[in-house]
């Protein structure tokens, strides 16, 4: 199964991504992307930019390691994941997931599974800029709930 991880500064284009994904392939019959933004305000109050942060070749293997899980999870026939790091514009992509599979069950689920894991427990950091000068984001509950779902085992771990 083809798989990509990428940590890099520069901007992605998420249509190309999605299709060098799916490019010569018959097996694919759902292929579902997630491209998330910088928005132009955190917490109501406008920012100038925000700011990612990573360990480098640990936040590749611990994604890799979720991507894996995802792949136990679900009969995906490929996946990529591009994250951005550094200085990020409001309007300009911070990170896309592209999965793969047969059907499209299997590929919303598990683009949604590597959101979740991407927004909670990826190591990354994000500050902002606003007019007050710079601050750290905290992680937000409703996050963490919507990554809770996954606890429980999927029909298809169940039945093995």
């Amino acid at each position: 199964m083809p798989v990509k991880i990428s940590l890099q500064r520069e901007d992605f284009d998420a249509a190309a991504e999605a299709a060098a994904l799916a490019r010569g392939r018959t097996d694919v019959g759902a292929l579902v992307t997630f491209t998330g933004l910088c928005r132009g305000a955190e917490s109501g109050e406008p920012i100038a930019a925000l700011t990612l942060e990573h360990y480098p070749g640990m936040a590749e293997a611990e994604i890799a390691r979720h991507v894996e899980e995802a792949q136990a999870r679900w009969p995906l026939l490929g996946v990529t994941v591009i994250h951005r790091h550094g200085r990020i514009a409001p309007g300009e992509n911070i990170v896309l997931v592209v999965a793969a599979s047969s059907h499209r069950e299997a590929a919303f689920a598990a683009a949604e599974f590597l959101m979740d894991y991407l927004k909670t427990r990826a190591p990354f950091w994000k500050q902002v800029e606003g007019k007050a000068g710079t601050a750290w984001v905290e992680a937000k509950d409703a996050d963490a709930a919507a990554a809770g779902r996954w606890a429980k085992p999927t029909d298809r771990e169940a039945a093995e």
